[in-house]
């Protein structure tokens, strides 16, 4: 029986993104401020529809909002690693990035009891030492790939590439990677960053947006009989008026489509049944 899943995936950067960026002034940190009133938002929101969500939280952002990251963890919500601060594992000496990696793991301890099954990126992107870490530590998921669009993958580790040779790819691991995209993603489309070097332009349309976000389900659902696709938002973007109606509009049109609404890491666990490990 065809079965087609949707993951609402949040990042709650709060002020994160802005300190990891450089952008300190009092005009960037407040739109890491608004996050936690998108958030409160958006909880109203996934309650009305009983849908159960993922936020990736970095360290930074529990042990500034305890209050509202309690908020999203006693809501039911899993609560996943997206680092202490935001800053990409790219820049980081191996033992700095497990330290970084440690120190957000112990923050959602404190928050939730538990380990965090689920990692996703800062930057959306691994060192040549990341998956060797989130192995070590016991992660069961990642989300920052983009080798598919609806269908997990086991990401790889010992790739081999040199500009002029053909690549050669390394062997998978167990690490379960639930695949993302920018096109999914609520920040390029919506949100104006300005620095001395590059122009975001952001500001897009919602409706248009809605239209891209509801095409890739429909395309999933024509095209394979099981899928998941995720959505990856910021409570400090998507959670302005116009685009949470829009979030509503999207939760609306994929249950007229069958939409499953699970929660990443029983997503992940649901490939693991259909594909498991051949270590």
């Amino acid at each position: 029986m065809p079965r087609h899943i949707a993951c609402l995936t949040f990042d709650f950067d709060a002020l994160s993104i802005w300190i990891a960026r450089g952008m300190t002034s009092p005009g960037a940190l407040s739109r890491g401020e608004f996050g936690v009133i998108g958030a409160k938002r958006l909880l109203a929101l996934l309650k009305t529809y009983n849908i159960t969500s993922t936020w990736f939280i970095p360290g930074h952002t529990i042990e500034t909002y305890p209050d509202a990251c309690r908020e999203v963890a006693d809501a039911g919500h899993e609560i996943a690693h997206h680092g202490w601060t935001h800053v990409s594992p790219l820049t980081m000496t191996k033992e700095a990035e497990e330290a970084e990696l440690i120190r957000g793991i112990e923050a959602i301890r404190h928050l939730v009891g538990k380990k965090p099954r689920g990692y996703r990126s800062p930057s959306w992107d691994l060192s040549e030492n990341t998956v060797e870490l989130l192995l070590k530590h016991d992660f069961y998921y990642g989300s920052q790939l983009m080798g598919h669009d609806s269908m997990p993958t086991r990401t790889r580790i010992g790739d081999i590439v040199e500009l002029q040779k053909p690549a050669v790819f390394g062997r998978p691991t167990r690490l379960i990677d639930m695949p993302v995209s920018w096109s999914l993603d609520d920040a390029p489309h919506f949100e104006l960053v300005r620095t001395a070097n590059w122009v975001q332009q952001g500001l897009m349309s919602a409706p248009n947006v809605l239209s891209n976000w509801v095409g890739d389900f429909e395309y999933m659902v024509r095209s394979s009989d099981w899928g998941v696709l995720t959505y990856t938002c910021h409570p400090y973007c998507i959670g302005r008026g116009h685009r949470i109606l829009m979030l509503e509009k999207l939760i609306q049109r994929l249950l007229e489509l069958g939409a499953v609404f699970l929660q990443m890491q029983t997503a992940a666990v649901e490939f693991d049944g259909r594909e498991p490990f051949q270590n």
